[in-house]
């Protein structure tokens, strides 16, 4: 197999990064469709449109809340009745993933501008499309990645910190997917090999949040922008994107998906969904006790979800998670990648293995 690492064409961060999107958009076109998540778009979009409309004209669409066939399909066709040249998403995941699919769709160039650091959407080629209800429904793997994503921390720092902590969730995984894809030899979102430098950076991406992690928290819960946010903002968008896409998905993810099948669920986000997934994913691959300690302790002190309690699953039963555990080992699940037996009764007992000792641990 060959190796291929996947990279969006350019990455700009820090405070007062969204100064950047009017020259951004000037260079790749000349009219954009904007398509805008509630919250910014209420509280970003008024003093940034000004500027925009300067240096290219700016069609703003909301986005209806949900990245579904649906509403993808009715952002494509004002895109092509305004007959635009460039997309350009703001706001959370599900909002940049719809974007992207609309650029796809028109093959016009796309924007990233995510306004919370949960998820590693913006730099990727992957889009995720859910049921209009929210519950997983599959991934569309685009032939190419955004190019530019522009991550303003300042944006990030006034977002509620709990959306910081998912993204370290979401981020959480990478690592411990990527070596288990290594292990195995299982492909990449490319369907290739993953690189020396996608599992480095993975590896850089878990060291981070590890280190900086509960820093970057207490800043965002301050709204103070520091280096530990601008580390760990950087490892929760850009190593978990390229760390995904170009060394693996594994275990983490499925279990995510299989989550959804929950409606309990439906009120948590990606991120917590994953950092569960993360920590069953321990019993599933029987990592040493030493990690197994090391990654509860993270997600505690970040307040990331340890049992089943805190996704909402109080009164769980077996017959459910056993739904879990059917949909996360579906065909095509990249649950298949683990280097391990992965049968639904194998996993549903990771799953009440790692809630057992998450209700231990407190």
């Amino acid at each position: 197999m060959l190796s291929i690492t996947l990279f969006p064409g350019r990455y700009i961060q820090g405070q007062g990064a969204l100064s950047r999107l009017g020259g951004e958009c000037a260079r790749l076109g000349r009219k954009a469709l904007l398509i805008a998540s509630p919250h910014p778009r209420q509280h970003l979009l008024p003093a940034l449109l000004p500027g925009l409309q300067a240096q290219c004209q700016v069609t703003v669409e909301p986005f209806g809340r949900e990245c579904c066939d649906s509403e993808i399909q009715r952002l494509f066709q004002l895109a092509a009745q305004a007959g635009v040249d460039l997309v350009v998403g703001l706001g959370g995941g599900k909002a940049l993933d719809a974007a992207k699919a609309v650029a796809h769709q028109a093959q016009v160039p796309a924007i990233m501008v995510p306004t919370i650091a949960s998820t590693d959407a913006p730099c990727s080629s992957v889009c995720v499309v859910y049921t209009p209800q929210g519950a997983f429904q599959r991934v569309e793997y685009l032939p190419r990645n955004p190019e530019v994503v522009i991550v303003d921390t300042q944006v990030m720092a006034q977002a509620p910190a709990r959306f910081l902590a998912a993204g370290m969730g979401d981020a959480l995984a990478t690592w411990f997917e990527a070596e288990s894809c290594r292990v195995k030899r299982a492909p990449n979102i490319a369907g290739e090999l993953g690189s020396m430098t996608a599992h480095a950076l993975a590896r850089l991406c878990w060291d981070t949040l590890r280190d900086y992690g509960a820093l970057a928290l207490a800043s965002c819960s301050a709204r103070a922008v520091t280096p530990a946010l601008e580390r760990v903002v950087e490892a929760n968008t850009l190593l978990s994107g390229l760390g995904f896409e170009s060394a693996g998905l594994a275990s983490a993810h499925s279990l995510h998906n299989g989550l959804t099948a929950l409606p309990q669920t439906k009120s948590y986000y990606h991120g917590e969904k994953v950092a569960f997934g993360t920590l069953a994913s321990l019993f599933l691959t029987d990592k040493p006790p030493v990690v197994v300690e090391q990654v509860y302790g993270f997600c505690r002190s970040v307040g990331l979800p340890t049992t089943l309690a805190e996704l909402g699953l109080e009164e769980v039963t077996d017959q459910d998670l056993l739904r879990v555990a059917e949909k996360a080992c579906a065909p095509g699940e990249s649950m298949h990648n683990e280097p391990c037996e992965t049968s639904p009764a194998v996993v549903l007992d990771a799953i009440k293995a790692a809630d057992a000792w998450g209700r231990a641990r407190k």
